[in-house]
């Protein structure tokens, strides 16, 4: 994967206080990083750093939608985005991102790139199963959900009333009490 630049910033040369970045990110972000599940992408990053003397802290907010397929009906519907996500940067020895909230990177450097938070923070705000709105509220018109329907199991036609039984398994029955 190559390095994105454009997610690349330099913070060495930023004066202490707040600074803030905004990216558009699209399909060609998600090309880079080969994930194909989206079948568009319309998500806006607003990042707030905080640069202090010895730390930097870096709040996301991501908003926006994506369009994905349904889980049920294969449907593509648009999925809409919001999360956020907080990371303190420190400096010291050397690298080290064992901690999700927390980055160590060695005294000296002068830049980060944050493209694969940006990556992560909008795969994690998809959720696991995607229903299309329209199966929640029940205005989708679609072959494989009616498909579905019939095909689904009927509620209380299988059980079977005592009457019903064959008489057979009654004689049965008797062995069990029978001693």
């Amino acid at each position: 994967m190559k390095v994105l630049k454009e997610y690349t910033i330099q913070f060495i040369g930023l004066k202490e206080g707040e600074h803030s970045f905004e990216y558009n990110i699209n399909n060609t972000f998600f090309q880079i990083f080969e994930y194909d599940e989206f079948n568009e992408i319309d998500v806006k990053i607003n990042l707030k750093l905080i640069k202090k003397s010895t730390l930097l802290e870096l709040y996301f907010n991501a908003s926006g939608y994506v369009n994905v397929n349904c889980d049920l009906t294969n449907e593509p519907y648009n999925q809409k985005i919001k999360d956020e996500f907080k990371l303190v940067v420190k400096f010291g020895a050397e690298y080290n991102d064992d901690n999700e909230d927390i980055l160590i990177i060695p005294h000296g450097e002068y830049e980060i790139n944050i493209a694969q938070y940006i990556y992560e923070l909008i795969i994690l705000a998809v959720p696991a199963k995607r229903v299309h709105p329209g199966i929640e509220d029940g205005t989708l018109n679609s072959d494989i959900l009616s498909k579905l329907e019939e095909l689904s199991p009927k509620q209380g036609t299988d059980k079977k009333t005592s009457e019903e039984i064959d008489p057979r398994w009654n004689n049965l029955k008797k062995l069990l009490t029978d001693k």
